[in-house]
């Protein structure tokens, strides 16, 4: 009886929602992890008919929202990123992604996630793919030339080109981060281990393309690299560092902000040797397993140094599946994309329509299923609002406050999301209706084979309208019909692109 009564008082004094509050006095610690590649379905709790057991990511989405309509900004890894960090959309800037030894996309005028957080007292890090560039130019000897390689689309420079002694300005300590490490992108030179402003590990040889990967194509591209360097070492070696970095945020008074921007499932596949055969889906399924699993040791690396409390954790991905996922559902009757139309680099849902949970103790409810319209631009605002920052006119112009979505699950603030992978091609959003202001939404070429058994047709119209509330695979264009709809979303588009958003 008197355990009872000491629970109840508990519960009295200390409501859940207020227990944990979120202010100048105790702001919670922030984790973003990213995976890269990752379709809409490869997440379990997304896909009941999945081949791939997810089961630590399944566990977060218990403990916290999961999200069935987010969009990252665009179908491809860099830009989608650059949004994420900014609150901006990619689009007001740039399109493609940066290539080998390309200068950074963020501006040095640009207020990142990571700097408004250390204006409130974060410690803050990067553990994996930064894949947004660095001033290469700073270590690159005068007499450098690229080699010509018709076959690749990077430039190809020799490693007695640079001078890999030198710190190189740009990248994470150049925009808000205290700490660095990772391999800045699997698949492009140099292969070689950073740390914070520095190439940790001499790159003294030429990779060449090679071809031991468990699925589709090898993909990472010649160039620079360190000895021996082994690509199914790189993701748990991030994520050992991450776990090590996390240790040592212990007994600190300070919060914390990590970004974890895996570099997985990306080509090349390459899940380490234990977890091969470990899904029903191939080498890629191994690949998510081996992501999941990596994204528990860090979950379970949190709760043993007493952050699981007052920790914000967000999950999420830079963009829809490669183009290997359409063989995957031939081969193994996985699909990457769940009921969604399209891959990476699409206009169509599959995309850029991707995994997202929030878990915050206290204050979203475990379980819970939100299918409120959210993008990850939101981010930056509604991390803004938590720690109490006001954000200057002009700074995270596209990103709106969620925390009500999150608190209480209430519709969301946002009505349109302006899609756009490629120059000159973009879709937008509005409510239940999304226009493809383009004659096709995919920009990845689509199989023959799939669009018969899906009942995709070709169609000779200007672009694409749909309905997702009653037509979510995208089959039913009602471009030619709903004129007045397609006028409608068409003047939303123009406005957005124009005059940006508002809050």
């Amino acid at each position: 009886m008197l355990k009872l009564i000491i629970l109840l008082l508990a519960v009295l004094l200390f409501p859940i929602e207020g227990s944990r509050a979120a202010n100048e006095d105790s702001p919670p610690n922030i984790v973003i992890l990213y995976a890269d590649d990752m379709g809409f379905g490869d997440l379990g709790a997304n896909n009941p008919d999945s081949k791939i057991s997810t089961p630590h990511l399944d566990r977060l989405a218990g403990e916290g929202m999961r999200f069935t309509d987010a969009h990252s900004s665009s179908g491809i890894c860099t830009p989608s990123r650059y949004a994420l960090l900014t609150g901006q959309f990619h689009w007001r800037r740039f399109h493609g992604i940066v290539n080998s030894f390309d200068p950074p996309v963020l501006d040095a005028a640009e207020l990142s996630l990571p700097e408004m957080l250390q204006q409130h007292g974060y410690r803050t890090a990067c553990m994996g793919k930064w894949h947004l560039g660095w001033n290469w130019d700073e270590i690159r000897r005068p007499d450098a030339k690229p080699t010509s390689n018709e076959n690749q689309r990077s430039k190809v420079l020799t490693p007695e080109e640079f001078d890999w002694t030198k710190p190189i300005s740009g990248g994470p300590l150049s925009h808000g981060f205290d700490e660095y490490f990772g391999d800045d992108v699997p698949n492009f030179p140099p292969y070689a281990w950073f740390e914070n402003d520095r190439v940790l590990t001499t790159p003294s040889q030429m990779l060449t393309i090679t071809a031991k990967t468990k699925e589709g194509d090898w993909e990472a591209r010649p160039g620079p690299m360190t000895p021996d360097w082994d690509f199914y070492a790189v993701g748990p070696k991030i994520t050992d560092k991450t776990i090590e970095w996390i240790g040592k945020q212990r007994g600190r008074n300070e919060p914390f902000f990590l970004y974890v921007p895996f570099n997985s499932p990306h080509a090349p596949i390459v899940p380490t040797e234990s977890f091969a055969g470990t899904s029903q889906a191939g080498g890629y399924g191994d690949f998510m397993a081996q992501t999941d699993a990596e994204v528990g040791r860090i979950l379970a690396a949190l709760e043993a140094n007493g952050f699981g409390d007052n920790t914000l954790v967000i999950f999420s991905a830079d963009n829809g599946a490669e183009h290997y996922a359409y063989e995957r559902i031939r081969k193994f009757q996985h699909r990457s994309s769940g009921p969604l139309r399209g891959l990476k680099r699409d206009l169509y849902e599959g995309g850029h329509r991707v995994p997202f949970i929030v878990k915050w103790p206290g204050f979203v409810k475990p379980g819970s299923v939100s299918d409120a319209l959210v993008s990850q631009v939101d981010l930056f605002a509604t991390i803004a609002a938590i720690v109490g920052h006001e954000l200057p006119a002009g700074v995270a112009a596209d990103s709106y406050d969620l925390r009500a979505v999150w608190k209480q699950n209430a519709n969301s603030p946002r009505r349109s999301i302006v899609h756009n992978t490629m120059p000159n091609a973009y879709a937008v959003r509005h409510e239940d209706w999304l226009l493809i202001a383009h004659p096709t939404g995919a920009h990845t070429q689509v199989p023959a084979w799939f669009a018969q058994e899906n009942g995709y047709e070709s169609h000779e119209h200007a672009g694409e309208l749909y309905n997702l509330r009653l037509d979510l695979a995208q089959k039913h264009n009602q471009y030619a019909t709903e004129t007045a709809k397609v006028k409608e979303l068409t003047e939303v588009l123009e406005s957005i692109r124009a005059k940006g958003q508002v809050r």
